[in-house]
């Protein structure tokens, strides 16, 4: 994250509850994560937590006390628990043991953890790791969808080859996509885009010249994950369509992947059917090689023309035929940015576009912070710079108001 991202937990209190697993060690990255958002970490250990890393890790991390016993000495004037469980905006149990899960589920408070995540009203996550057999068990199946019932955030385990020596679910996710999906999960404070679908494009589509190269553009897909993102940690069914990206799929998330604008366009049509809302975040190729070489061009001398032709218009298509669905465009813009949204705006026959200036500093293209304003026919709100998340709430929160 840069520099400025720091402010996005700033205020904010997260408690880190650790179990026995040997996937403890990466939940030091966690705690360090939340830190450098600004956050301020607790860390709750269970004894078979420190079996694997000791206490004093965690508190040099979360530069807080780390508590283990249930009646050793208060690091607080007030009874501990009852402190811990009122402080926290988010709890987080990371890794979630079998154990853990079961006992939250039966409302069994035998230790400082399973005790004050008992007494929170705070949002609870819980980041399973385990072995896979122990996953799929039914029992602990049935703990997780009773949990899920009842509010609380199940991050669902990775697949992949376990310290055990088995392979499949139960993987400890990775720390960053944790820490992604618990603060979007933080930040969004309602479930009112439950029972809605939502497709989300991003990233930037590839249009092959020859078998090595292509053209594109230097969109990341950042804020298209981060509206899928907050709109799953919203309670919709998010569909992201995705040009190719580096990012991570968000947990909760169906992704499509695809390549070209014209890939894109097959997709967005393949899936818009009984959608809610529909977002186009993805930067889209207006252009592409009139001709494919299906052997590498050969560099000679002089210039080389390349004959350009143009892609399908995806959103202005969507305008077209669009039902009682939500519409949302995006706008990226070097000059004359408001003037160039609101005729987009009427062109494409969107809801909203959300305009963004490629030049501003520090945001856009590849950043992890934004600075839009959102056009409507009614509407023209400012975003100031912020975080991709925090800015995903803010469009969101538009769209919501449209479905209302």
């Amino acid at each position: 994250m840069e520099e400025e991202s720091k402010v996005l937990l700033k205020g904010k209190n997260v408690v880190v509850g650790v179990t026995g697993g040997i996937a403890v060690y990466k939940a030091v990255e966690v705690v360090s994560r939340f830190k450098k958002l600004g956050a301020d970490v607790y860390v709750i250990m269970t004894k078979a937590a420190t079996e694997f890393v000791q206490p004093m890790t965690f508190q040099s991390i979360s530069h807080n006390p780390v508590v283990v016993e249930m009646f050793g000495r208060a690091q607080y004037w007030d009874v501990e628990h009852i402190s811990l469980a009122d402080k926290a905006d988010l709890f987080l149990i990371a890794p979630a043991t079998a154990n853990i899960i079961g006992k939250i589920k039966n409302g069994i408070a035998d230790d400082m953890l399973s005790t004050t995540v008992m007494a929170t009203k705070g949002k609870v996550v819980l980041a399973p790791a385990m072995n896979v057999n122990m996953y799929h068990n039914p029992i602990v199946q049935e703990n997780m969808n009773y949990l899920r019932e009842r509010g609380y955030r199940i991050i669902e385990a990775d697949a992949g080859y376990l310290a055990c020596g088995y392979e499949g679910l139960g993987r400890f996710p990775k720390p960053a996509e944790i820490v992604a999906t618990s603060t979007a999960a933080l930040l969004a404070e309602d479930q009112d885009l439950l029972g809605r679908k939502v497709m989300i494009t991003a990233g930037g589509t590839q249009e092959p010249l020859d078998p090595v190269r292509f053209l594109s553009n230097h969109s990341s897909g950042k804020m298209g994950y981060a509206l899928a993102r907050i709109a799953a940690a919203r309670g919709a069914e998010v569909t992201l369509i995705s040009a190719p990206s580096n990012l991570t799929k968000p947990k909760g998330v169906e992704r499509i992947d695809v390549r070209t604008a014209a890939e894109m366009a097959e997709a967005v049509f393949k899936y818009k059917e009984g959608q809610d809302v529909i977002i186009m975040a993805a930067a889209v190729a207006d252009y592409r090689p009139k001709e494919f070489s299906n052997t590498k061009i050969k560099k000679k001398d002089g210039d080389l023309l390349i004959e350009l032709e143009r892609t399908e218009d995806i959103l202005a298509r969507l305008g077209k035929e669009r039902g009682n669905e939500i519409l949302v465009g995006f706008a990226a813009e070097s000059d004359n940015l408001l003037e160039n949204a609101q005729s987009k705006l009427k062109r494409k026959k969107a809801n909203l576009i959300v305009a963004n200036d490629i030049g501003a500093k520090d945001t856009g293209f590849a950043a992890d912070d934004n600075q839009v304003v959102i056009i409507g026919n009614d509407t023209q709100i400012n975003l100031p710079k912020a975080d991709k998340l925090e800015i995903a709430m803010g469009i969101l929160d538009e769209v919501v108001k449209l479905l209302n």
